[in-house]
């Protein structure tokens, strides 16, 4: 069964691992990209997608990479603590949290994709045109080409091709207000040293988090005038100077926000955008995976992790369903609820809520959090966006793996 795979983004990479991993060997990844390096910033892989990870072997490989936090909390602007929760193993789960950096983890799944499928597996330079009669054409450096696949997977990004082709009108995506500015700062952590912080509300938001020994990962959100439309670009360097003094105020006994936003080595800005969850990813023998089928709003860290369950769960029911067709209903009847239920969550902010909840209930501060938002409220939103997000610890560390032990005739 010949595979090919639009996109060697983490999703597409991850994608081919997981095929071969469950006994495909016919798989080519395409990408648009001339060359592929280390792009990006930080990102948080969270327990759900770890265990995938290490079930591919590549746990220890990816932890080496970035660290592991111990706690989240949230604060107001004000920096008073708002909730606060463990995370990985803290929290009871199996597998840790990892953060890293989103360039460096792609390069390490390039790597293994390259040792375990053949250094020619990933072709660069091919940007997917569209896909006819089982028939990928890309655009190349050299003129068009056409690849044959059984299945054509569209882990393409937010702007896919394969997405696009099916629904030419959709336009581009949809910017919510927001501006996102990201960077890593070589400074001393922060707290304990283990901890994930988000400050802030719906209008503002501070975000920081380690990646390494002295390598803190730090996002700064504005609500305000920003750019969008079809060429929003998630590697644009801008001048920091007017993001620092958005935050000028927030100075905390535990954080100086500006001081570590001055420490950033390059400030990229980029709009909070997503996708309206669509009804179908598959047609006929393509399917979509990753951002090209449910580009959400980074609320929640879960972006990077869905795209891993995706790939991790494509493969599973390949290798384990009777013919393609079903393979393929079972996929989307797995993930598509699930994940247009986390694209309709994170705009509502996710877990992040109770930021807003703390704002729009004591704008200036309060004496104890629990006279502004009780408990219960405070614990059933965490526990809700993880029940949602597929990583509440019990039905986690108890679920079936996604590795296949039996499998059906689709194989060749």
């Amino acid at each position: 069964m010949a595979i090919v795979i639009a996109g060697a983004g983490i999703g597409g990479l991850t994608a081919a691992l997981s095929l071969h991993r469950a006994g495909f060997r016919d798989i080519t990844v395409h990408e648009r990209a001339a060359a592929l390096h280390p792009l990006g910033v930080g990102i948080n892989l969270l327990p759900h997608a770890v265990r995938e990870l290490t079930e591919l072997g590549l746990g220890d490989r990816v932890a080496a990479l970035g660290a592991a936090p111990g706690t989240l909390a949230y604060y107001n602007r004000h920096g008073q603590q708002i909730w606060s929760e463990p995370r990985g193993l803290d929290a009871g789960y199996r597998w840790p949290q990892l953060s890293v950096h989103r360039g460096r983890f792609q390069m390490e799944l390039l790597a293994a994709v390259r040792e375990r499928l053949g250094t020619d597996a990933v072709h660069t330079g091919h940007r997917l045109l569209g896909v006819h009669d089982g028939v990928a054409r890309f655009e190349t450096p050299a003129g068009e080409v056409d690849v044959a696949g059984d299945l054509i997977v569209g882990a393409d990004g937010i702007h896919s091709a394969l997405r696009r082709q099916h629904r030419p009108g959709e336009g581009p995506p949809v910017w919510n207000g927001l501006t996102l500015w990201r960077g890593t700062a070589r400074a001393p952590g922060f707290l304990d040293g283990r901890t994930m912080i988000m400050a802030g509300d719906a209008e503002q938001k501070f975000v920081a988090y380690p990646i390494g020994p002295d390598l803190i990962n730090v996002v700064a959100e504005r609500r305000g005038p920003g750019f969008a439309g079809p060429h929003a670009d998630w590697n644009r360097a801008v001048d920091p100077a007017p993001v620092i003094a958005l935050f000028r105020e927030w100075r905390f006994p535990w954080l100086d926000v500006p001081r570590l936003l001055g420490a950033v080595d390059e400030v990229l800005e980029y709009p909070m955008v997503d996708r309206d969850p669509i009804d179908r990813w598959t047609h006929g023998t393509t399917t979509l995976l990753g951002d090209a089928a449910h580009p959400m709003y980074p609320n929640g860290s879960n972006g990077a992790s869905q795209a891993i369950l995706d790939a991790r769960t494509l493969a599973f029911h390949l290798a384990t369903a009777p013919d393609l067709g079903r393979a393929l209903d079972a996929y989307e009847a797995d993930r598509r609820p699930a994940t247009t239920a986390l694209v309709l969550s994170n705009r509502r902010q996710g877990p992040e809520h109770v930021m807003v909840l703390a704002h729009e209930r004591a704008p200036a501060g309060f004496e104890n959090i629990d006279d502004v938002i009780p408990p219960d409220e405070l614990t059933e939103i965490a526990t809700g966006y993880k029940r949602a997000a597929g990583f509440l610890p019990s039905a986690l560390n108890e679920r079936a793996s996604l590795t296949p032990t039996v499998f059906s005739g689709i194989l060749p």
